[in-house]
This record gives C-alpha cells, structure tokens and sequence, in this order.
C-alpha cells in the first residue's frame, strides 16, 4: 500500500501528540544519551593518549590515568544509557497506554455496521499486537535513533578533527548507505503492514476455533481448522522472513559500502605520498572512532525496520480511529416516553446487502401494547426491531417514537426507553449480580437486582451455587446453560424498567417447565410497556395484542391470533405446522 510523505508525517504528528502529555521524562532521556554520545566520542582519544604513552615509554612508561579515565567513563556511560532506556520506555508505554484507551472507547461507539464487516480477531489484533509495534518504535527506536545519532555526529566530528583528509574519503561511501537506508524503508513499511494482516487473520481464526470447539469436535472440523490456521501461519512467516532477509541483505551491503571505503582509506594512508605525515596516535585514534562507528550505523539501520512497523502500525490503528462513530445528532432528551412506535414509508437495506431487507414498512404500535413480529427465517424480523434503537440507521422513511423521528433524540436518551433481550444472550465474564445490575444499572440496590432475580427465576439455579447470585459465569456465560443465561438477560431487562421491551426469541433457549415460568413473569413485565416480541415458537405470542407477519421484508398480514388463524394464511399454516410437528 503506497502511502505519500505528506501522509507519513501526518502520521508521526499524530503520534507525536500522544508523546506530548509525557513530555517531562523527554529531558531525562536526551541528556542521558547526550552523556552516552559524549563518553563514546572521548574513547578514541583515549585510545590516541595509550599509543602515546606506549611511543613515549612502553607501557611501564604509561600512567594509571588513562585506564582509571577509561573505567570511569564506562561507567558514566552505563549510567546515561539505563536513564535514557528506562525513561524512554516509560514514554512508550505511557502513549500505548493512552492509544490503546482511545482504540478501545472509540471501538465502543462504532455502528454494528462496522462490526458486520470487520472480524472480531482483527480489531483484537489491532488492540494488542499493532499497539506493541507503535511501542517498540517510540521507545526502542527513539532511543536507537538519538542516541546512535549522536554518538555517529560526536564520532565523525572526532574522525574530522584527527584527519580531514581521512574522513573526507570515508565519506564517499555515506550516499551510497543512504540510499540503502531509504530503499529499505520502503520494505520495511510494506511487510510490516502485510504482518500486521495476517496476525489479524491468524487472532481472528483462532478465536473462531476457540469459541466453536464444540462443534469443531463434533463434526470433526479439527483439520479443516489446522489447515487454515497453516495457511495464515505460513504467510506470517514468509512476510517475516522477507523482512529479515530484507535487513541482513541491507546490513551486509552496508558493511561492504563501509569496508571498501576504509580500505581505500587504508591504502592511501599506507601509501608514500601519505604514510610520512601520518602520526601514529593520530591514525589509531582516526580508526577507533571510524570503527565505532560501524555498531551505532548498524543498529540505525536495523532498527529502521521496527520504525517502519511501526509507522504502518500507526497506520492501522489511525484508520480504526477515524472510522465515524454512530450518527448522534439528536438534541431531544425525555426521562420516559409513553412508547408509542411507528413506522412511515419505511425501507432498508445493508450496506453489504445487494437487495432491500424492509420494504415500504407502515406500522403503528400504540403505547403500552404488544406487537408480534412472526415469518419465515430470513424475513426481517430482526432488522425491523434493531431500527428502533437505531442500531442500523434508516435510510427511507421514518421511525418514531411518541411522534418524534428517533433520529431527533440523543442516542443515549433513546436507547434508555428499551431494554432488549435477545436470542443470542451475551455474558460478561463476571458474577451473575453484575451481569443483571450492568452498565447504567450497576448502581442499582442488592435488593432491587434480588427482586429482579427472583422475577426471572435467576435465584432458582443461582442458591444452588456455592456464591449464589456473587458466583462467577465464565467467558460468554460458558459455566451456565443457556435457559439459565437467558434468565440473566431477562432478570436486567426487568431492572431496568423501561417502558419498551424487545424480545427477540427471548425464550428459545428455554425447557417446557422453565418457558412456562419466564413466558410468566414476561406477561407480568410486559403490562403497561410497549412491547415487540419476535418468536418462532407462535405458542408464545397468541396472546400479544397484535400479530404481524414479515414475508420478504413485507408485512403481509395483520391482525390477532384468532383472525389470523381465520384467514388460512402465512401465519395459519407456520402455526399448524409446528402444532403438527
């Protein structure tokens, strides 16, 4: 993906202003690589003074001086360098810190749009691993790049004061590195994004994995699964293998350009036009600082490959950011509606969907009664309800909500008005209290959630274990059944109280006995609130208010039990057939 200059600085603004917040530590650090800089340029004049002392008087002829000079240098340059690594990876934690908060809350206000397109695993993937590599380039390379910066400046300038005329001819070789440095650049920044995709590929199918091992087992998928995990694994290690073949190539050419040109160099300090001129200090001071050289440039050079990672990280994860959260510029906020629901003119259709899901829908649900919403699956009964909260946003036509287009309402406003219970109940990974008493709820009263619990049959199942309603229910409810987590969802439902109530096949996963007891107390909730209720079992709804039946995203009947069954319809035959089965 070929990206501009203008586009990668942009980036690195970005990124700077996470760096901004921290920028105390920054001081720290420069002056701690300032000091490793300035012992590294002072050892070949170190080495300069030993080959001095050596011509003068052999080494008995030496002082103790140079060496305790040289211990103690090493010393201070121990010292800078811990500071200078320990403060810059602060830094990079401190802004992985606050990009992975923004990631995170920012994931938490994007349209279920973009979740049907986008694989769980990769955003997962964009949170951890593409967040670490936007941390290796703000503290690692930040540290690699000034500190080896300065310490090749600090060099050069000592290869320059020992012999122009040296360093003059070493520098024939700095455009050729340069341009090494730039093309490498380039691969780096490309397989770098290339990794970051196929670790998102490889989190989200092993997710998958995970999550469905039960049917992995059952229907013997375990090969089908190692073959597509291999497939993405292999593809991780060939973009990997690129990357390093890419950076020892560039090492090896590096050494090569740098080789040459100290040999040449060498072979004119040795030759008779130079060799009479040449101080023997001073030319073993020229080669110790050009050789120290060689350790800073390399890690310059290699570290280029973590930087770009990290670009292309930063990438990723600023596009994830700018995706547009969900539409919210209702200025309407109500503390309870009455709950009276319509529908005009009202069309729909995905954004992935090549066909219309909803058409031409024109319902009125009057405050305080329930509406059934039946049909074949596939008929849009799940769309029609997931409109009222705006989960999807209404292109033609209109939703209203106590005469008021629910686009007109603050989003959180509305989406107080309902609760919702699903087919597919979702579970935290936390006690059976506070998956009732969740989000807006969570303050509620012990003994409010028990009254709540207790209306939905929790407390059944819930005394039986050893921490009863403080008992833990495992990753998505995993340690529960599903009847016992579809009471947890309908137990919140009833604390929050709210004065419309969606349930979408809210007793599916539920035995004879158990639907029994929450179709129950779901008739006792029901009373006095607006309520949509998707079912497939038609037993459920004969007593709703109204029945509606859905056909190809079209109501096609409407009425009660009784006349529907009279007309011999959709509905009359779904409702015979499962009677007959």
């Amino acid at each position: 993906m070929p990206h501009t200059r203008s586009h990668l600085i942009t980036i690195y603004k970005r990124l700077l202003r996470y760096v901004i917040p921290h920028w105390r530590v920054i001081p720290l650090a420069l002056v701690g690589m300032v000091f490793v800089a300035a012992s590294n340029a002072y050892i070949p004049f170190l080495m300069s003074q030993v080959i001095e002392a050596l011509e003068d008087g052999g080494r008995a002829g030496g002082s103790l001086y140079i060496p305790l000079v040289l211990f103690l240098t090493f010393i201070v340059r121990g010292v800078a360098d811990f500071g200078a690594v320990c403060s810059l990876s602060w830094l990079g934690r401190a802004v992985i810190h606050d990009l992975r908060a923004d990631i995170f809350k920012h994931y938490t206000r994007l349209p279920t749009e973009f979740y049907d397109i986008n694989p769980t695993g990769a955003l997962v993937s964009k949170l951890t691993y593409n967040t670490e590599q936007v941390s290796e380039a703000i503290s690692g390379v930040v540290v690699v790049s000034i500190r080896d910066s300065l310490t090749i400046a600090v060099l050069i300038g000592a290869m320059i004061y020992f012999s122009p005329l040296l360093s003059a001819m070493v520098a024939v070789a700095a455009p050729v590195v340069g341009w090494l440095i730039f093309l490498m650049s380039k691969a780096f920044r490309r397989y770098g994004l290339r990794i970051q995709t196929s670790m998102g590929d490889a989190t989200r199918v092993t997710e998958e994995a995970l999550a469905a091992h039960r049917i992995v087992k059952v229907f013997e998928g375990q090969k089908q699964q190692r073959n597509q995990f291999s497939e993405i694994n292999e593809r991780n290690r060939k973009q990997f293998m690129k990357l390093v073949v890419t950076r020892a190539a560039g090492d090896t050419l590096t050494q090569y350009t740098v080789t040459a040109a100290v040999t040449a160099m060498i072979a004119v300090a040795f030759s008779g036009l130079f060799i009479q001129g040449l101080d023997a200090s001073v030319f073993i001071g020229f080669l110790t600082a050009m050789g120290m050289t060689l350790a800073p440039l390399k890690r310059i050079i290699n570290v280029n490959a973590a930087l770009q990672r990290g670009i292309a990280a930063g990438l990723t994860l600023f596009e994830t950011i700018d995706e547009p959260a969900e539409p919210d510029f209702g200025t309407t906020t109500v503390n309870k509606v009455h709950g009276e629901i319509e529908f005009k003119d009202m069309s729909f259709a995905y954004k992935t969907s090549k066909g219309t899901v909803l058409s031409n829908i024109n319902l009125l649900v009057s405050a305080g009664s329930s509406l059934a919403i039946v049909g074949r699956s596939g008929s849009g009964k799940s769309t029609l309800v997931g409109l009222l909260p705006r989960f999807y946003e209404v292109k033609s036509g209109q939703v209203c909500l106590d005469g008021l287009d629910i686009r007109d309402y603050q989003l959180k406003s509305l989406r107080r008005q309902i609760s919702l219970v699903s087919q597919d109940v979702i579970l935290f990974d936390d006690t059976i209290f506070n998956n009732i008493a969740y989000g807006a709820l969570a303050n509620a009263s012990r003994s409010a959630v028990e009254t709540a619990a207790e209306a939905a049959y929790v407390t059944e199942f819930a005394n039986e274990l050893p921490e009863g309603l403080d008992s833990r229910v495992g990753q998505r409810g995993a340690l529960l059944s599903g009847g016992q987590r579809q009471r947890i969802a309908i137990a919140r439902a009833i604390l929050k109280d709210s004065p419309i109530l969606i349930l979408d096949e809210a007793t599916s996963a539920l035995d004879t006995q158990s639907e029994k007891k929450i179709q129950s107390a779901l008739e006792k909730l029901m009373k006095g609130r607006t309520t949509l209720v998707i079912a497939h079992r038609l037993s459920t709804v004969e007593h709703v208010d109204r029945i509606i039946v859905l056909d190809e995203g079209v109501i096609t009947e409407e009425g009660t039990h009784i006349e529907l069954m009279s007309k011999k319809g959709i509905y009359s035959r779904l409702h015979e057939s499962q009677f007959s089965d």
